[in-house]
């Protein structure tokens, strides 16, 4: 993509600040935007209409797309195809089963080699002397779903990440289809797949679109963005893991959450109420959190379910000596 660059310090709000015995100690700043059922915006801080990457973020659209070109996907297989999983044994053996029927190995996976992002799964690796492997990468679902959409249409499953190639260009147009917008450039992510530049809003109303579709509606993309989602809503620990703040939510609040990497966060609630937001530092430490307190703004969940969620995530605490001496908290 040509030259490009997401939003100045200078316009970004205040989000989230980290205090430690009464002293604000770090600030979050960044942009955030909340879009009501219908789709409209309720709130908005710091510069939603200015580019960002989505990153993994954006896996809930590339899903979609994975499904509306041929992907038969169910239930795990569903949400593990936008997933950002810990890599434990239960992610790789959905991986690999899938991997399986298609009549594919792991080594067709094109995600690096990667150990577990979950600490007791690379525990339990090293103790058997495993090396890093594709199907451990946390994108290994997405890439799974890739390839299955890939052998149904008979394209070549070698240079699938390209580009130019018909599975990616399928999910370019799902993308701006869903968004309503036209990307505004592609780089490569993390895993080796490119990401689309798009705003912060653009990428609320994309998610908003899925968050209010029906399984029963006569357009192909809701039908499959409705069963993605609640894919994921019953299969919260396929999408991240124990612990995690997208699991965490999800099995806690019955609200879709997807964090992308570089302080990316989306929560679709129940009622369709859709938050995006940015981190500015990069920062995934607070999106969750802020993301919440957005929502119980609104009213979708209350207050004191945030206040209780946010005690007992651990992440939040900041720690003295071993004991807990302050706290990361919203202030939206």
């Amino acid at each position: 993509m040509a030259s490009a660059e997401t939003f100045p310090a200078s316009s970004a709000a205040e989000l989230a600040v980290v205090e430690r015995g009464g002293f604000i100690e770090s600030r979050h700043v960044g942009s955030a935007i909340v879009l009501d059922p219908d789709g409209e915006t309720v709130a908005a801080h710091g510069d939603p209409a200015a580019l960002i990457l989505p990153r993994s973020s954006l896996k809930p659209l590339q899903a979609i797309a994975s499904v509306t070109a041929g992907a038969a996907l169910t239930d795990e297989r569903l949400a593990i195809a936008m997933a950002s999983h810990d890599g434990t044994d239960r992610h790789a053996a959905i991986v690999r089963d899938m991997l399986t029927e298609i009549g594919l190995s792991e080594d067709e996976l094109q995600c690096p080699p990667s150990w577990p992002t979950s600490s007791a799964a690379r525990r339990e690796m090293v103790r058997d002397r495993a090396e890093k492997s594709r199907i451990r990468h946390n994108c290994s679902g997405k890439h799974a779903a890739m390839l299955t959409a890939c052998r149904v249409n008979g394209w070549d499953t070698r240079t699938y990440l390209d580009p130019a190639h018909p599975l990616q260009a399928h999910i370019r147009e799902v993308v701006e289809r869903l968004t309503g917008t036209k990307v505004a450039g592609t780089v490569i992510d993390g895993c080796g797949a490119p990401v689309h530049a798009m705003s912060l809003e653009s990428l609320a109303r994309g998610l908003s679109r899925v968050g209010t579709a029906s399984e029963r509606s006569p357009f192909a993309l809701h039908r499959a963005g409705a069963a993605l989602l609640r894919a994921a809503r019953e299969n919260p620990w396929v999408v991240e893991g124990p612990g995690g703040d997208d699991t965490l939510t999800m099995e806690r609040f019955g609200i879709f959450s997807k964090k992308g990497a570089e302080g990316v966060q989306v929560l679709v609630a129940q009622n369709g109420t859709t938050v995006a937001i940015k981190m500015l530092d990069g920062s995934n430490r607070a999106a969750s959190l802020v993301a919440l307190a957005l929502l119980a703004r609104t009213g979708a969940i209350s207050v004191q379910d945030v206040a209780r969620a946010a005690a007992e995530r651990p992440s939040l605490r900041i720690m003295g000596g071993g004991q807990s001496v302050g706290v990361i908290r919203s202030v939206v």
